[in-house]
């Protein structure tokens, strides 16, 4: 699973060149050709971006600019003055003496080609996401911002939990970080830097032998909420689809003493239907990777995903995405958090569930005039009974004809193929 790959031994390697702009950078950026009076951005309609240029001449509101040897006219309120190159790469984009768009977005362009994903503006620090694994995250960085200013290190999401640590400390008053970007922005994989940094830094070395510790219990909800929060969707693949509200306690003395979790807005509709360049939630296609040997067996599945639709619908594999470790994770996430064998089954048999609940919809035919909807073939209604721990009969009784309330008493309505099939659906939503 993205972001959770496991350390190799050795030494952390040393994080400056993804962090620190060089001195030879510099100097490089300082030596760019730069006019202080004519050298301007210019909008580029290709891209939607910006392009350098000089200025030629002006006549009233309308500017005449030198771009790439060609001679174009712009309004003036489209021009935008560029910073002078020891500028770029600022760390800050609040100390650049020109603020316009081009200048923020140039500025986070350069460092985000010389590799330094991290930028502040202001309050706000920016991470721009390489879609590659940068070792900026480790034992060896986290040390580098412990009880350090913003403005006495690089930047990095570290030195944001580390001010919110400060500031909670210092003042006794709750500090909230808020990560909110678009889709593949990070927010998943920041938010764990986050989690991971508070339960390195402010461990309270207390576990109780046999047990795991409370900071390993946090760091191991990432598995589970990812396994059956997460999924592929054309931009990302790994995206979350549900938001989440994390509240880390601590004690008198600063150190964890807990931690809960508030999740809305789970995309439920992607349990039904999926888009044929995305995918289903990640645990679906974790459990039929047979790494748990006799998962399958309880869980009345057979080895073929084709055989469910619901979950079959789009893309089956990702590339970037190992089902088999991410099933060992979140198996290994649960025995942490303190599972019994029972519960880690029933979870995974609920989830089975869903998956014959889609067979389900396909299994109701018409009788009689009316149509109403009947089962003759209750292979998979029987399956799905016994995931649920409920009865079959009884089951199919309220899919097939469900009770309304009419006036002061209950009655009995039959339901066509569509409408039981619906209801499923529904029941596979709420389940």
């Amino acid at each position: 699973m993205p972001g959770h790959i496991k350390k190799t031994s050795g030494p952390d390697p040393d994080p400056s060149p993804w962090l620190e702009v060089k001195y030879e950078l510099k100097m490089k950026n300082k030596a760019k050709p730069y006019d202080p009076k004519n050298s301007v951005w210019v909008p580029n309609k290709a891209d939607g971006g910006y392009l350098e240029g000089l200025i030629e001449s002006k006549d009233g509101a309308k500017v005449t600019v030198k771009v790439n040897g060609e001679m174009k006219v712009f309004k003036e309120d489209q021009i935008c003055q560029v910073n002078p190159g020891n500028y770029d790469c600022a760390e800050d984009m609040a100390n650049l003496t020109y603020l316009g768009d081009a200048c923020v977005l140039w500025n986070s362009v350069i460092r985000y080609k010389n590799e330094l994903i991290y930028t502040y503006s202001g309050l706000f620090c920016i991470a721009i996401n390489p879609y590659k694994r940068y070792p900026i995250y480790t034992l060896r960085t986290m040390e580098l911002y412990i009880g350090k200013r913003r403005n006495e290190c690089w930047p990095h999401i570290f030195a944001i939990a580390e001010g919110a640590y400060q500031g909670m400390c210092g003042s006794g008053i709750n500090q909230s970080i808020l990560i909110t970007g678009e889709s593949g922005a990070g927010k998943t994989e920041n938010t764990k830097k986050v989690i991971s940094y508070f339960a390195t830094v402010c461990s309270s070395g207390k576990r109780k032998e046999g047990e795991a510790s409370l900071e390993d219990k946090i760091v191991q909800t990432n598995p589970v909420l990812e396994a059956w929060g997460n999924a592929k969707t054309v931009r990302n693949d790994n995206s979350s689809r549900f938001g989440k509200f994390i509240r880390i306690h601590f004690n008198s003395a600063g150190k964890l003493s807990g931690a809960d979790m508030v999740v809305y807005l789970l995309e439920k509709s992607r349990l039904t239907y999926q888009q044929p360049l995305e995918r289903c939630y990640h645990a679906f296609y974790n459990i039929m990777s047979d790494q748990v040997p006799d998962i399958k067996e309880k869980c009345l599945l057979s080895d073929n995903i084709l055989d469910y639709w619901f979950v079959s619908q789009g893309k089956l594999t990702v590339p970037s995405i190992d089902d088999k470790e991410d099933m060992q994770f979140a198996d290994e996430a649960f025995d942490i958090l303190g599972f019994t064998e029972e519960e880690k089954y029933n979870v995974f048999k609920c989830t089975a569930a869903l998956m014959h609940m889609g067979n389900l919809t396909k299994d109701f035919v018409p009788v009689g005039k009316e149509e109403q909807a009947e089962i003759k073939d209750d292979t998979n209604a029987q399956k799905v009974a016994a995931l649920c721990g409920i009865d079959c009969e009884w089951m199919l009784t309220y899919f097939c004809k469900p009770k309304l309330k009419v006036g002061t008493e209950w009655v009995q309505k039959g339901s066509t193929c569509q409408g039981a099939a619906s209801s499923v659906l529904v029941c596979s939503w709420n389940l």
